[in-house]
């Protein structure tokens, strides 16, 4: 349960609680499965869209948006602070999470959308800042039978306060293309 989540303006404003985290073993050891998620049956004929901004500044405040099939098997897409700049990237979980980035610090204080299509055996991720191109985060392997659930999600592993502004969460037409 977040610390708040209010509407205000079209917007819904969540306050992570800290030490809140989405991660299952790999390096860490550890399994932390208590982000703020916000998810509905996810209907595979269409991409799910999140939008959101926020102030990220402390050490893996994050937000974006969630797929989870079940407590195994999960993907979080969207953008980190970490080691000092904001990076996107994606963790995949299937009983051990991965996870990669690439530094994105121009997105910083500009509203990010993350959009997720199934493909066939796979998600395909992208995400873009403002009205800027599409760029492709992650493919990733999805099992094709599963019903999944997805929507916004938000976690501060390592502070209190930080507080998303969630703009947006929608179905839309899916990726046909990959490229």
């Amino acid at each position: 349960m977040p610390v708040s989540a209010v509407e205000q303006d079209d917007h819904l404003l969540v306050t992570a609680v800290e030490g809140s985290d989405a991660w299952r073993r790999t390096a860490y050891g550890y399994i932390n499965d208590d982000a703020h998620e916000l998810l509905e049956h996810w209907d595979r004929a269409h991409a799910v869209e999140v939008a959101f901004s926020a102030g990220f500044d402390s050490q893996f405040d994050q937000a974006g948006m969630m797929i989870r099939i079940d407590e195994e098997r999960w993907i979080k897409a969207g953008v980190e602070f970490a080691d000092g700049e904001l990076q996107l990237g994606a963790v995949v979980t299937n009983g051990y999470s991965d996870w990669s980035t690439g530094a994105v610090p121009d997105w910083a204080g500009k509203e990010i959308t993350i959009r997720a299509s199934r493909m066939a055996d796979a998600v395909a991720i992208r995400a873009r800042a403002g009205d800027g191109p599409w760029r492709l985060v992650r493919l990733a392997p999805f099992d094709p039978d599963a019903e999944a659930k997805a929507g916004p999600f938000c976690c501060a592993p390592s502070r209190a306060g930080l507080t998303v502004s969630f703009s947006a969460w929608q179905l839309t037409e899916p990726d046909q293309d990959l490229h």
